[in-house]
């Protein structure tokens, strides 16, 4: 089952200088880090071996925080310290310590695991650290399941003395000894790359506001040499204030999508501001997304992202999510994000396509829903017309939901035949976001088909929730980057409009909802209730059958010439077999 993996130790005497096991030089070696705490007084590095299938970690406490006799670190689904997977260090009341593979029962208390499956134990007496692996897959119902895609990891520590781990509780302690962060931890092998103009846009000695969560937004003009001749985007990466790692959650850097002789105000503040200057919601075509633990974003060396030159827009926008939990007052920070740029363009321009749902209230979730699907389509009809003969080459993927989004994937068809998928995040969050660069490239045929699911969680909701732009409507998306840029840029559906109305005519009719002919879509929607089993299913079957309406459009937003309403969703001839898993021999 998919559960949690928590490491417990002792850390008044622990420290490491470096991984030792595999040698940084192997194509198959992946590194990145990141914090747990705002403060930046636990740390954690992980190297994958891909060969192996096996990840090493890292944690570290600084030299600020304080000794404890246990500390919990591990993976979880949602973030939750309940039904959970553990490896467990930990110090006994004679000071004895012991390293055991535990998980928790659905009350957050700890059970010892009948297979041991925390590897490689090494505690380094110089310093407070501690190194650890562990396979992707053990194929222990116990264990949780290590793939691609967000990953919860969770932590506690404790000062308790211990005569037993069975029974210790791990949320049972204060809010400043537990927690969660989310990371990719199967991040991709580096890539090697050639120098390049660097352009930081940061925030400047930013007072960071007193709230748990802060949006900032920061408007700036680019630099002329950049808006005097189109350079390419070849790399980008964050720039984090020191001792910041764990305020800064995520950022993006968007292009005002104006004309190109249009001013866009110098905006500082709040997002979500009611001062926020109007025109600076232009812009929000994103160029450069990081979240915490992401590595930098290189793109591949035949392609890179245009920005600048006399016909494009002077302006962009770096929004910063500040995640401060402890409402501290004394925050300041200069985090963005720099962006590696060269005059030499490469062999192709990439660009970014949207797949998924249109931006539309015709598609809805009804309330109470733990995982709820929604489906977006990109049918052969519109790669056929949009893309070049010899296709394109997508090598990076952001999956995009709003507040009740918990997964999104994108399957990928050749007539009818199914490929492997594309992206795919089954622990998806809202709260961290990236653009992450694929293991291997897909390339995408004209007359290819591409579907992607969005599953939902509504519970405690009674009303639905709809489709639109405000966070608390929801989206389903997967901004695809790739090369050569096509004339394609959105391939995105919604449930036919004739469809639609006899759906809202049979609630009216035989259901005796309030249903107006003259409403939206949304009024109507709104409308329903209670949202039954039978109503949800009747809802459910509409979407997975009904013909759909396409958003086959050119960069420019007008569409390719067509009727695209009212066509029928593709057919699924050989659907992919199920990946058997990898079990290690041990």
């Amino acid at each position: 089952m998919y559960i949690q993996c928590i490491l417990i130790f002792v850390f008044s005497f622990i420290c490491c200088d470096s991984f030792t096991i595999y040698k940084k030089s192997d194509h198959q070696i992946a590194e990145s880090d990141s914090v747990f705490d705002p403060n930046g007084d636990l740390s954690i590095k992980w190297r994958v071996n891909y060969l192996n299938k096996k990840i090493q970690f890292e944690v570290r406490l600084s030299e600020k925080a304080p000794a404890v006799n246990w500390f919990a670190l591990g993976f979880s689904d949602r973030g939750d310290f309940e039904n959970a997977d553990l490896c467990l260090v930990w110090t006994d009341y004679n000071e004895i310590e012991h390293f055991e593979d535990m998980h928790s029962d659905e009350k957050g208390k700890l059970l010892l695991d009948a297979n041991q499956n925390c590897d490689a134990f090494h505690v380094n007496a110089k310093g407070r650290c501690l190194t650890f692996e562990r396979y992707f897959d053990t194929c222990d119902d116990d264990d949780y399941v290590i793939e691609d895609g967000t990953v919860h990891i969770i932590w506690a520590r404790g000062t308790d003395k211990l005569f037993s781990a069975k029974g210790l509780c791990l949320n049972c302690t204060s809010p400043h000894d537990h927690g969660f962060i989310r990371v990719r931890l199967l991040t991709p092998t580096g890539i090697s790359q050639e120098k390049a103009e660097e352009l930081s846009i940061t925030n400047k000695n930013l007072k960071v506001p007193t709230s748990d969560t802060t949006y900032w937004c920061k408007v700036v003009k680019l630099p002329e040499f950049v808006t005097d001749k189109v350079h390419h985007i070849i790399r980008f990466e964050s720039k984090i204030t020191k001792g910041n790692e764990g305020l800064v959650h995520h950022m993006e850097v968007f292009y005002c999508d104006a004309n190109p002789q249009q001013e866009i105000p110098l905006y500082e503040g709040n997002c979500f501001a009611s001062d926020r200057p109007e025109t600076t919601k232009v812009c929000s075509k994103v160029k450069a997304a990081w979240a915490m633990g992401a590595p930098p974003f290189v793109y591949p060396k035949e392609a890179g992202l245009p920005l600048g030159g006399t016909a494009a827009n002077k302006y962009v926008m770096l929004e910063v999510h500040y995640n401060n939990p402890e409402v501290k007052d004394d925050w300041i920070d200069s985090s963005g994000i720099t962006l590696h740029l060269t005059a030499n363009r490469r062999q192709y321009d990439a660009a970014i396509m949207e797949l998924g749902l249109e931006y539309t209230d015709k598609m809805a979730i009804p309330g109470g829903q733990k995982a709820f699907p929604l489906i977006g389509y990109c049918i052969p009809q519109c790669t056929g017309v949009g893309l070049p003969r010899q296709g394109i080459v997508v090598f990076g993927s952001q999956l995009h939901t709003h507040l009740t989004g918990v997964a999104v994937w994108t399957r990928h068809f050749r007539q009818g035949i199914e490929l492997p998928v594309l992206n795919r995040d089954v622990h998806y969050s809202t709260h961290f976001q990236e653009i992450r660069i694929l293991h291997r490239p897909v390339r995408v045929l004209p007359g290819d088909y591409l579907m992607t699911t969005c599953l939902y969680d509504t519970i405690g909701k009674e009303n639905a929730t709809i489709g639109g732009h405000a966070i608390t409507d929801e989206m389903c998306v997967n901004y695809m980057h790739y090369y050569p840029a096509s004339e394609l840029e959105v391939c995105k559906s919604a449930v036919s409009n004739a469809a639609l109305e006899k759906y809202f005519k049979f609630e009216k009719r035989w259901n005796n909802m309030p249903i107006s002919y003259k409403a939206s879509p949304r009024a109507n929607y709104l409308s329903i209730k209670p949202w039954t089993p039978l109503r949800t299913n009747s809802l459910h079957m509409l979407y997975s059958e009904s013909p759909i309406s396409m958003q086959c459009n050119k960069s420019d937003g007008n569409r390719f010439q067509g009727d695209w309403e009212g066509i029928d969703i593709p057919k699924i001839k050989l659907p992919l077999k199920p990946v058997l898993r990898q079990c290690p021999s041990y």
